[in-house]
């Protein structure tokens, strides 16, 4: 067995690899089953072995793709603590919020080729969950948006300002009521524990949504 430091084999810029391509599939995924867009701007595809759906609406998918863009450098020095996609009502108060808790071990442990075949077979599990999540989640009300926010450590807060990773995509903080909700409800869905990465989805629900 070979243990490797986080420098080695750019073992960030892997694991932030495998986490973006996984966080773009997932949003996808609950906007659809959330059902905060229409259905008719989502098309099934493969990933992970599994059908999921993504949107062909280009001003959607160019939104999500930015937002995972800036976030990739900060999963890829290990800065992200959580990516959080939440679901406003009509006022913008949260109804749910999807939270993905994420952490990377200091030390890669590399036993043999079957590793990210792992880490896929798990990330497939959570795709699965999410595609099922409405059986378990009440009804949003009608015209619900969402945004995709990031909780970062104290040291990378800092220095996010300082980084524009796109042009006119700067980073803002949250409003308040975005990041907190009076008493949810919590739902957790699946963990995953690996070699790679550790990472928990879960989600806070707004107990009365109308």
């Amino acid at each position: 067995m070979t243990t490797l430091t986080r420098q080695d084999l750019n073992f960030g810029q892997v694991v932030a690899d495998i986490l973006c391509e996984f966080l773009e599939v997932a949003i996808h995924l609950i906007l659809y089953v959330r059902e905060v867009y229409p259905s008719g701007i989502f098309q099934k595809r493969k990933k992970y072995n599994v059908p999921v759906q993504m949107s062909c609406h280009p001003e959607l998918n160019q939104y999500i793709q930015d937002t995972l863009h800036c976030i990739k450098p900060l999963i890829e020095k290990n800065d992200a603590e959580k990516v959080v996609v939440v679901i406003m009502d009509k006022e913008r108060h949260p109804v749910e919020r999807f939270v993905f808790e994420i952490s990377q071990p200091p030390l890669l442990s590399i036993s043999s080729d079957t590793l990210l075949s792992h880490v896929e077979q798990l990330l497939r599990a959570f795709i699965l969950k999410i595609s099922v999540c409405d059986a378990v989640l009440n009804n949003n009300p009608p015209g619900c948006s969402f945004s995709v926010l990031v909780h970062t450590r104290d040291a990378a807060t800092r220095n996010m300002e300082k980084v524009q990773v796109i042009k006119d995509f700067p980073w803002i903080v949250a409003d308040e009521q975005e990041v907190h909700m009076q008493e949810p409800r919590l739902i957790p869905l699946k963990t995953m524990t690996s070699d790679l990465v550790k990472m928990q989805l879960y989600v806070e629900e707004r107990a009365q949504k109308t």
